[in-house]
Order: structure tokens, then C-alpha cells, then sequence
């Protein structure tokens, strides 16, 4: 893989990446953190081709408003073909139906298409070919450790099997899920669910209340976000992917296919700004898990999907990784980390829900004595020394986004108690939250930078001061001035051309040769807070323009070529086009 040009197709329980030529690149069984059956994104031998003979030229796009994604391919010759991919996902028999399976039609358009099926799984982080048997209609596939999996078709077999070109005369079916047989003919099956799964799409999309400007790059960023939602549990991922790094060698290689709670906020504030509140209800009971497991102790910064807490990481040496640069990872040590932040984030995640009168369980007495807990925790830790948002690996400090977390912890909890009419608490919180305010007026200011600082005491900007905004901080004169220099000096020091680094002191890594997308975006938000509307918009627009055709955005942007890097699709970049989009966007009063 050279580029990260790749459709996304999911339903909340899987998720594939596929390549602009019609391969998958990507795809992990049973859920988003499995082992991968398709690998070669990095560097393996794992993905299902399509081959067309005479291949000239590929286009890539979705289904309007779905994540059914078509992909075509053109010969010499006139021939043209359509590959249709997507995951089911309806409703069925009163729940939602999405099974851990894709399913693929091969359509000729024009022409007379010859094409090779290339299908080749591989046997998880272990690699190696896995034990195959074929039936009838079918081919199965089994690993060692007993799991298994199908691919039912009305495509030749044979040819499949062997990869032999054959001539596409009609259009074929693949359907690739758990080793059952299905309940009706594959070409049937195939049409049903991708028509049901194309209305479902749409409706969802229907229902979000979308800015009246940039709507098609919103609601893209609205269906991407909901991919990356596993709706067992509520968990939201940070990225479909692993390894890819941050630039070439960089070793910034991570492992994205968990739940930051701090990125699963993001995500949900997101998506609530478009009324779209069934992500916050499957995330909120996720949370109440979370709260009542840690039970007011430390909370992880980052945890399995299925709230797994040992996330170990491992070196997958087998791998070259993408584009040549290892290591490619399993597992994430930030699971071990100290980050204070993720105090407040739990809180500000679960807020909404006191207030929401749409949800079917909204949060109530006993979630405010969870959340409490949680909120003495935030401020007991609020001064102490973490490893930051940027989840540095060898340094501590106290950490000025993480102290502003633990103050937003406390001020919605003081806002929280005053709707459920406790004063008493409303007072205690109200104290805690300008006792952490004072602490950083007084720690985190520095005159010589003309800034709020990336720690207290430092010498140093970074970017993610910039989420005083975001969270609400700034309230006094005084306070919003120093913001609005903040702004200024980091527009100075941290921003290149359009993009906006998070820092640019040494880390464990050496200094960062890209930047971090989700902190342009955090830019765009603070120019239009200090007034800067016209400049926020032309550096939103300029972002807009590097998406990919299909209009996705990964974690980092090289500052001079405008190439992508890092983890794909990122959540904090998703997120940050439904921000800044709405903040920027007329109003459809405006104009209709």
C-alpha cells in the first residue's frame, strides 16, 4: 500500500478498508481490535482483488448518503465493471441486524469484462495461509484456534480457487460472514440486504440536522464517525487501523482500534450536534460501565471496546508495515498511562444526558453519585503530574489540558447538580471548579510567551489549549484576552501553511515532522472565538481540500505536500469537520 486513497465499509460490529482499485487492504474478525483476515495495508499477504485484465483506470465512490461503497474499474477495450461493497445493517425482526460479514457484487456495466478473483486470508497476527475447504456453494476457512469463517458465492469456484481469469458474463454474489449457510440464493440475499442496508443509510442520514453549508462533508464525517461506534458494548474507537505512522519512519506507529474516552467524547459531542442521539445513548451506557467499575478510582485512559483493560502491546515482526515503516503494533501501552484529563472527559461525555429529554434513559440520581465519585477524583488529581493528552511515554508533568479537563469535571457537575435541584452540591462543585480555574490562571500563564502554556511553569506551546474553547474556560476579560493571545502566539509558533502541530518541542520520538489534524481543526474553532471568522474559514476550506476523493481524513497532514499519515479514518479529524462546518456554516434561515 502507497497511499491511503481507501473506502471504509462497516456496521457497527466490523469494518474493512478497500482500495481505490477494488482490494480490501484491511479487515479484523470478530470485531474492529480481532486479528486481521486482510492485511495488506501493512505489508501482508492478506486481501480479496478483484483483477481486471486490461485494467486502464479505477473511480471510487459511495452510494449518496450510505457507507455502500462502488467502486469501478475500466479495460482497454470499453470494458467497464462495478464492484459493490458494503456490511448489512437494518432492521429486522424488531433489532438491528449486523452481523460480523461483508458482502461483495461484481457487476458488469459495459463491455466484455475478463477479471481474476484474488481471495487470499490470512491466518490473524501469526500470518501463514489458513486451512481451507470447499463445499458446494461455498469456501470455508478455519484457523487453528478453532475460529472459522465463510465466503458463500455464485461465482465459479474453481476459478476462485485456482485464480484463473474468466470472462464476467453476469453479474456475482459474495457473501462473507460466519460459517452458517444462508437462508435464501446468494444473488438474492446480496440485493436484499444491500437495498435494505442502502435505506438505512439514507434514513440515518435523513434525520441529521446538518449545517446548511458544507453538507456532503458532514454528513460523510457523520456516517464515518458511526462506523467507528461497536454497538455491543457502546465503545467508540479512535481509528479503523494500526501502524500506520505518523510519517514515514517515524516509529509514531500506534494501535488505533480502541476507546480513548477522551476521542469517544469528541465523537459523541460531535454527532449530538447533529441531533444524532443514539450514539449518545449506546456510549453512556458504556460509561455507566466504566464509572462502576473504577468505582471513583483511576480510570484508564483508553480500554477495549469490550471494557478489556489489558491492552498489552506487542511488536508484529512478520509485518513490513505501510509503506516499509515498521513497527507495526498490537496492543497500546497507553492503557498504562496516567492521564488526569480522562476525568473530566467521562463527565463532560455523560453531561448531555441530564439534560436530554430525547433519550430513553436519560441520566438520572443514581448516574450524578457515579459521576461524582469521579468528579472527587478530578479534582484530587488535578495538579498532579500525568502523561498528557499526547500520552508522552517517558515524561510526566502537569499537564495544562489535563488540569482544564478536571475543571470542566467539576464546573458540569456544579451545573448537573443545580438541574436536579441540589444546591448544596451545586455549591461544593461550583468551589472546586474556581479553585482548579485559579490554580491555572496562576500556573499555566506565561507572560514571556504571551500564552497559556502546554504544562505549568513551561516554556512551551501546544495546541491542545486551544480546547479552552471547546470546553467553555474562558469567562472573565482577563480570561478571554489571554485566550485571544493564545491564539495569536500559537497561530505564530505552532501553525505552518494550514496545518496547525501539536507542539514542536522534543518528545520521546524527536521533534514531529507533521501535523496532527484534529489540532487544525481546534485552530479553525479558536480564530472564530476570538473573531476571526474569514481566516478560520479559508484554513477550514484548505483542510476540506486534502481529504481523500472519498472525503476522509486521517490523523496527520505533512505540511508541505499536503499526503496524509497516521492511523485512518481518525474520529479527532472526523469530528473536527462537523465542528468547524457547523460553527462556520450559515444558518438556513439565512437563505431559505
Amino acid at each position: 500500500m502507497d497511499s491511503l486513497e481507501l473506502g471504509v465499509v462497516g456496521n457497527g460490529s466490523i469494518a474493512g478498508l478497500v482500495d481505490e482499485h477494488g482490494a480490501y487492504a484491511f479487515l479484523c474478525l470478530p470485531r474492529f481490535d480481532g486479528e486481521p483476515v486482510f492485511d495488506a495495508l501493512m505489508g501482508g499477504e492478506g486481501t480479496f482483488a478483484v483483477e481486471m485484465v486490461g485494467h486502464t483506470r479505477s473511480e471510487q465512490t459511495y452510494i449518496r448518503n450510505t457507507a455502500v461503497l462502488r467502486t469501478t474499474l475500466h479495460a482497454e477495450g470499453g470494458a467497464v465493471l462495478d464492484i459493490y461493497d458494503f456490511c448489512p445493517r437494518f432492521s429486522a425482526k424488531g433489532r438491528t441486524f449486523r452481523p460480523a460479514s461483508f458482502v461483495r457484487r461484481i457487476v458488469p456495466r459495459a463491455g466484455t469484462a475478463r477479471i481474476r478473483v484474488r481471495l487470499k486470508p490470512t491466518d490473524g497476527w501469526k500470518g501463514g495461509e489458513l486451512r481451507m475447504s470447499r463445499g458446494t456453494n461455498h469456501i470455508r476457512y478455519s484457523s487453528e484456534d478453532g475460529s472459522r469463517f465463510r465466503v458463500t458465492t455464485d461465482a465459479p469456484i474453481s476459478y476462485v480457487l485456482s485464480e484463473t481469469q474468466f470472462t464476467l458474463d453476469r453479474p456475482i454474489h459474495m457473501v462473507f460472514g460466519p460459517d452458517e449457510s444462508l437462508s435464501d440464493a446468494t444473488d438474492v440475499l446480496a440485493r436484499d440486504w444491500e437495498e435494505r442496508t442502502t435505506d438505512y443509510w439514507q434514513e440515518w442520514s435523513r434525520r441529521l440536522a446538518v449545517p446548511f453549508e458544507y453538507q456532503d462533508a458532514v454528513i460523510r464525517a457523520a456516517i464515518t464517525l458511526k462506523l467507528c461506534v461497536f454497538e455491543e458494548t457502546g465503545g467508540i474507537i479512535a481509528a479503523l487501523t494500526t501502524s500506520v505512522p505518523e510519517h514515514a519512519g517515524s516509529q509514531r506507529n500506534w494501535d488505533y482500534r480502541f476507546c480513548w474516552i477522551r476521542d469517544a467524547y469528541f465523537t459523541v459531542t460531535a454527532l449530538n450536534r447533529l441531533s444524532s442521539v443514539s450514539t449518545l445513548e449506546y456510549y453512556l451506557r458504556w460509561l455507566r460501565n466504566v464509572a462502576a467499575l473504577t468505582d471513583g478510582g483511576h480510570i484508564q485512559p483508553v480500554l477495549g471496546v469490550g471494557l478489556e483493560m489489558k491492552l498489552e502491546e506487542h511488536i508484529v515482526d512478520r509485518l513490513p508495515g505501510y509503506r516499509g515503516s515498521p513497527p507495526v503494533r498490537r496492543g497500546n501501552q497507553a492503557s498504562e498511562h496516567i492521564q488526569h484529563d480522562v476525568y473530566g472527559q467521562v463527565i463532560l461525555g455523560a453531561a448531555q444526558a441530564f439534560f436530554d429529554r430525547r433519550l430513553r434513559a436519560p441520566a438520572g440520581e443514581t448516574d450524578f453519585r457515579l459521576m461524582e465519585k469521579i468528579g472527587e477524583r478530578a479534582f484530587a488529581m488535578h495538579d498532579q503530574p500525568d502523561a498528557g493528552i499526547w500520552e508522552y511515554r517517558t515524561r510526566a508533568a502537569v499537564h495544562t489540558s489535563s488540569v482544564l479537563m478536571c475543571w470542566a469535571a467539576c464546573d458540569r457537575l456544579a451545573n448537573v447538580a443545580e438541574h436536579l435541584g441540589h444546591e448544596d452540591r451545586r455549591a461544593y462543585w461550583h468551589d472546586r471548579a474556581e479553585t482548579i480555574r485559579a490554580t491555572i490562571e496562576a500556573n499555566a500563564w506565561s507572560e514571556e510567551k504571551g500564552a497559556y502554556t502546554g504544562d505549568f511553569d513551561g516554556g512551551y506551546l501546544d495546541a491542545s489549549v486551544l480546547l479552552m474553547c471547546e470546553v467553555g474556560y474562558p469567562q472573565s476579560d482577563e480570561e478571554r484576552e489571554r485566550f485571544r493571545r493564545t491564539v495569536d502566539a500559537i497561530d505564530k509558533e505552532l501553525r505552518e501553511g494550514n496545518a496547525v502541530y501539536r507542539y514542536k518541542a522534543a518528545d520521546d520520538f524527536g521533534k514531529p515532522k507533521t501535523a496532527f489534524t484534529a489540532c487544525t481543526f481546534w485552530h479553525v474553532d479558536a480564530l472564530i472565538a476570538v473573531g476571526r471568522k474569514d481566516e478560520a474559514r479559508a484554513l477550514f476550506e484548505h483542510v476540506l481540500s486534502r481529504r481523500t476523493r472519498l472525503g476522509l481524513l486521517s490523523e496527520d497532514m505533512d505540511t508541505e505536500t499536503g499526503e496524509l499519515w497516521g492511523n485512518f479514518p481518525q474520529t479527532y479529524s472526523m469530528v473536527g469537520i462537523i465542528n468547524s462546518a457547523t460553527r462556520l456554516s450559515k444558518g438556513w434561515s439565512e437563505v431559505v
